[in-house]
């Protein structure tokens, strides 16, 4: 079992930044890749960014976040960031991280996770 817990979510003006963060516990946080997923009210919950266990430049961000968005991941400390730059009024939803214990890919199929996070909100005002 892992359990994870966002934080780092607010309200940020447009043009802002936030860092999120997903604080695992449980089993070895290292063997799973990790993702980054979105719900705006109304809309599906979809991929934001993902990476594998061993991080680095294993990663993949969604079309409309690349370039802004940079997830990371620090094994030691058991934890995943969605550092978020030049958010939009679009950006705004709730936030969730997951885990796969597929860990050696990463992957933007929310059936490959096994856990998931309760969400932090993210709104951006214009």
């Amino acid at each position: 079992q892992v359990q994870l817990v966002e934080s780092g979510g607010g309200l940020v003006q447009a043009g802002g930044s936030l860092r999120l963060s997903c604080q695992a516990s449980g089993r070895t946080f290292s063997n799973y890749a990790m993702g980054w997923f979105r719900q705006a009210p109304g809309k599906e919950r979809d991929v934001v960014a993902a990476i594998n266990w061993r991080g680095g430049t294993n990663t993949y961000y969604a079309g409309s976040v690349k370039g802004r968005f940079t997830i990371s991941r620090d094994n030691a400390k058991n934890t995943v960031y969605l550092q978020m730059n030049s958010l939009k009024p679009e950006d705004a939803a709730v936030y969730y991280c997951a885990a796969s214990s597929s860990g050696s890919y990463f992957y933007t199929d929310q059936k490959m996770y096994d856990y998931w996070g309760q969400g932090t909100q993210v709104t951006v005002s214009s």
